[in-house]
């Protein structure tokens, strides 16, 4: 693991190497134990088992380079203010950690301070909780500047909260300024400040992002091409999908967050028209407030998008919590306090049942109103599902007749490049054309003065 997942950019000078919060693999594999406090009534868990939520908890640790040498279900009857758990899982744990030879344990809740700093003594281990574990995934996989910039701003803002159980130095003061002395700064407000500091410069940084963004779909509209964008729940194999369609080579691997960045091609449908797929990160549920924000800027794209393929994993037992996350995340962006997704957006879902092969192939996938069974991997039924998007193209275009001089091929180029040519008739003194053109193409074209 590289150490700016480990210690990450812009973590004020004099932290002690080594402390607890990050995960630090130098010298060989991380032994790690994966724990799941799991209440039973608990909010979000109805539709979800435990075994499941365990099952990804180790394979987002595990996507990290750890060694997951134990995992455990703890059921919680009630949560502790100090520990989370009770003084009896509290000691089955630490007991665990020393026959394993632990170094880090994996929480997959949310701790606070001071239940994460008790249970590192308890343990004598490293404790990483949820929100931990995702970013240090996150700084692993963070390929672009504005991917970084992302992470550095959630590790940050999670870290700020943190800085009374990280820093063994924080107690000492600084001398301050003035004849009567006094106490002076203390070395956890100098810390505090420095993170604000950057905290500050990082957002304007991403909001010079998002107005690059804007520009970037501005320049498309006047292209234009509509836009697919792919979303799902991580690991649903929406990378694979993509390289499938466009025969790009982004990185897809069987990994939780393969891809941070968005990433944008254009591809050709059935009818020759052209769209442009952009692949966006994976949905998680229980996905930490602070990478909603952060992330923002890249599910912009999926806000702008003319199409939203949702990918699903069909053969995942719990594919349908899965979906519900996803949608939840969505309807988030709809209606959340900046909301950047209008009203409108399930009307352009469409639901594409990924990883067919894992279930015997597309005719064995349980038919789903609306939805599109496919194989990213072996290419099957990946003809209909670009026939599907052709067809939802269609549906909101309409159909105009031209007549155009002969002489005027720049017209006629125009109208094959950003319409479908349903039928032509060459004429002596017209073509007569009969195009399907989305109703802001039209509006351009008659705007030229043909």
């Amino acid at each position: 693991m590289s150490d700016r997942a480990t210690r990450p950019a812009g973590q004020p000078s004099g932290t002690p190497q080594g402390a607890p919060g990050g995960v630090d693999t130098h010298g060989g594999p991380t032994r790690a134990a994966v724990i799941l406090p799991f209440e039973r009534f608990g909010r979000g868990d109805a539709s979800r088992a435990a075994d499941a939520k365990l099952a990804e908890a180790v394979g987002l640790a595990a996507s990290i380079g750890l060694t997951i040498v134990h995992s455990a279900v703890l059921p919680l009857r009630a949560a502790r203010p100090s520990t989370l758990l009770g003084e009896g899982q509290v000691a089955t744990v630490k007991e665990a950690c020393e026959r394993h030879g632990v170094t880090v344990v994996i929480v997959d809740a949310a701790l606070s301070p001071v239940q994460q700093r008790n249970l590192e003594r308890a343990w004598e281990t490293k404790v990483i909780d949820r929100t931990g574990l995702i970013l240090e995934i996150f700084g692993e996989r963070a390929a672009t500047k504005e991917g970084a910039l992302q992470v550095e701003l959630a590790h940050l803002s999670y870290q700020r909260t943190r800085l009374v159980r990280s820093w063994t130095h924080l107690e000492r003061q600084r001398g301050g300024f003035g004849f009567l002395g006094g106490p002076g700064e203390s070395q956890i407000e100098i810390d505090r400040r420095l993170i604000d500091e950057r905290i500050v410069r990082l957002k304007k940084e991403l909001e010079q992002v998002r107005r690059t963004r804007g520009l970037h779909r501005n320049a498309r509209s006047r292209v234009p091409y509509p836009v697919v964008a792919l979303v799902g729940y991580t690991n649903a194999g929406k990378s694979t999908l993509f390289n499938a369609l466009t025969g790009a080579g982004v990185y897809a691997q069987d990994q939780l967050f393969a891809t941070l960045d968005p990433t944008m091609r254009a591809i050709k449908l059935p009818s020759g028209r052209t769209v442009i797929l952009s692949d966006t990160v994976g949905f998680i549920s229980d996905l930490p407030t602070q990478l909603v924000e952060a992330f923002r800027a890249t599910l912009e794209e999926v806000a702008a998008a003319d199409i939203i393929l949702h990918v699903r994993d069909a053969a995942h037992p719990e594919t349908a919590a899965q979906r519900a996350d996803v949608l939840a995340v969505l309807t988030e962006m709809a209606e959340g306090e900046h909301p950047t997704m209008d009203e409108a957006w399930p009307s352009r879902v469409v639901e594409v049942l990924n990883k067919a092969d894992l279930m015997g192939g597309v005719d064995a996938v349980p038919e789903i109103p609306g939805a599109i069974a496919v194989s990213a991997l072996t290419g099957d039924g990946l003809e209909q599902l670009r026939a599907a998007l052709d067809e939802r193209m269609a549906a909101g275009m309409e159909v105009v007749d031209y007549a155009i001089s002969p002489a005027d091929g720049a017209s006629l180029a125009w109208l094959h490049e950003h319409g479908e040519v349903l039928s032509r008739q060459d004429g002596e003194e017209a073509i007569t054309l009969r195009v399907r053109l989305s109703p802001a193409d039209r509006a351009r074209f008659d705007q030229r003065g043909h």
